[in-house]
């Protein structure tokens, strides 16, 4: 069997007295699509932080194709080189990007710290067309831009950097349903073309039901279920889950109910 591309074993992490992640480990193959869901202040944003190398780990080892990305990167090429291994791609694309920057120089910036040597013209064109924006967007800058073309150029530049692991944190939140379809899609054909890896975190268990292979749910820092997304969620085995399930807007929907039932929890 060939090894995971990912590779979390017993994360920890803790701001005080509250322990935002405690003992997570999970793998990601190549070309597969994990989903990381809770509530907020569950620990998986935290989680994908230290993934990225946002965060430091108090214990515990992330390794990306078994390269351990332990402490602090020292000097600029470590930086560079970690930085190919896994890439994020936020929720709020017009923050994660320069409004004074044209979408060609985003993406020209970005070839120009991690490919020196290429011709960035052709690899621009070559971006913009797979994230389904095509040369005219090139000239644009960020505010000229609809939010799901935001969140394109986004993708566009984290694909520059041919990553192994691409973690999306809440990436489609802020779009239109319609909008958000049309993302989806898109990286459901990046992934088939290009084999990379993809974490999603996100509360949107409909986005999960979607896009992922597998899930991973946590609670208070910790995982309380994992498995195949179709598995858990048309069969939830912690209450925990059940209760993510029931919470999701539907007729008959009992919010009150659903309110105590988390304070039993």
């Amino acid at each position: 069997m060939s090894e995971p591309v990912l590779q979390v074993t017993g994360l920890h992490r803790t701001f005080g007295s509250v322990r935002a992640v405690d003992d997570v480990s999970f793998t990601l193959d190549a070309g597969a699509s994990l989903g990381i869901v809770g509530e907020s202040g569950s620990g998986k944003t935290t989680t994908a932080r230290i993934i990225v190398g946002l965060e430091q780990a108090d214990e515990g080892q992330v390794t990306v194709h078994g390269r351990a990305r332990a402490g602090r990167a020292r000097g600029k090429a470590e930086r560079l080189a970690r930085a190919r291994e896994v890439q994020m791609v936020f929720q709020d694309p017009y923050l994660s990007l320069d409004p004074r920057t044209s979408v060609e120089a985003v993406l020209r910036e970005t070839l120009r710290l991690h490919f020196p040597d290429t011709d960035h013209r052709a690899r621009i064109r070559e971006l913009l067309d797979q994230v389904g924006l095509g040369t005219r967007a090139a000239d644009a800058l960020p505010r000229r831009l609809s939010g799901g073309q935001r969140q394109r150029v986004a993708i566009a530049r984290a694909l520059a950097v041919e990553p192994a692991v691409l973690v999306l944190d809440e990436a489609v939140a802020a779009l239109d349903v319609s909008v958000q379809a049309q993302v989806l899609n898109l990286l459901a054909d990046i992934r088939e073309q290009t084999g990379i890896g993809y974490l999603f975190i996100t509360h949107d268990l409909g986005v999960v039901r979607c896009v992922t292979d597998e899930v991973v749910v946590m609670r208070h820092g910790r995982i309380v279920e994992a498995g195949p997304t179709a598995q858990v969620l048309d069969d939830p085995q912690h209450a925990y889950t059940a209760l993510l399930l029931e919470s999701v807007p539907r007729p008959g929907w009992d919010p009150d109910g659903i309110a105590a039932a988390r304070r039993a929890l």
